[in-house]
């Protein structure tokens, strides 16, 4: 009898659910974004598939680039490190030639170029070594795309105790609903930062490239 009373509960509980129409599902909206004074020295830029064969076929990636080339340079010249990373095609492992990186926003002599196997930019790769070697703490995230390699490296690097901001105007994704999944996963996952506190320690932070400020 308790089985399938069981199976009953089950199956109306299924059917109720089925029965939701999926517009009424929606992600709730995100905070807005909050202003951050982040310490040159302890923070880095990690930027993530701004490359040719990505931004020239999604118009939404070619608008973000003159944002993230300003918030680049006020990096540099606080001192910040600059960092890059771009997938491997096909998940090869061997070290391959380095991807064509959009012109605006393309690496500097001696700026770190990581190579990942995976949309979480720290699984099998030197990115954890590279920023700890520098004393980085904070890393600022922008670039393709919010639900996808931004989301998970932004896990990653809380998994690893570091504090995360996302240039907010600095990401995108093809559609409004995947940028909107992307902002709610980053604020609600693993140490949440719901109400976006400025500078959430071992969480993510969502800022803006003008409301990102470096000492």
């Amino acid at each position: 009898m308790m089985k399938k009373m069981h199976g009953s509960a089950l199956a109306a509980v299924l059917t109720l659910a089925l029965s939701v129409p999926a517009g009424a599902q929606a992600v709730p909206a995100a905070p807005s974004p909050v202003a951050v004074a982040l310490a040159g020295s302890s923070t880095a830029v990690l930027v993530l598939d701004v490359i040719d064969p990505i931004c020239n076929t999604q118009p939404r990636c070619l608008a973000f680039v003159p944002r993230i080339v300003t918030l680049l340079a006020a990096a540099r010249r606080a001192g910040a490190l600059v960092a890059y990373s771009a997938a491997n095609p096909n998940g090869i492992v061997a070290p391959i030639a380095t991807p064509p990186f959009v012109a605006a926003v393309a690496p500097a002599a001696g700026d770190p170029i990581i190579m990942g196997n995976g949309q979480d930019r720290f699984f099998d790769t030197r990115l954890d070594l590279t920023l700890r070697k520098r004393g980085i703490t904070t890393l600022v995230l922008v670039g393709w795309r919010e639900n996808g390699s931004l989301l998970y490296t932004a896990i990653g690097a809380n998994l690893r105790s570091y504090t995360v901001v996302v240039a907010d105007d600095a990401t995108s994704a093809t559609e409004d609903v995947d940028v909107a999944v992307g902002r709610y996963q980053m604020l609600t996952q693993l140490n949440a930062n719901p109400k976006n506190e400025p500078l959430h320690k071992g969480a993510v932070t969502l800022s803006r490239t003008d409301l990102i400020a470096f000492r």
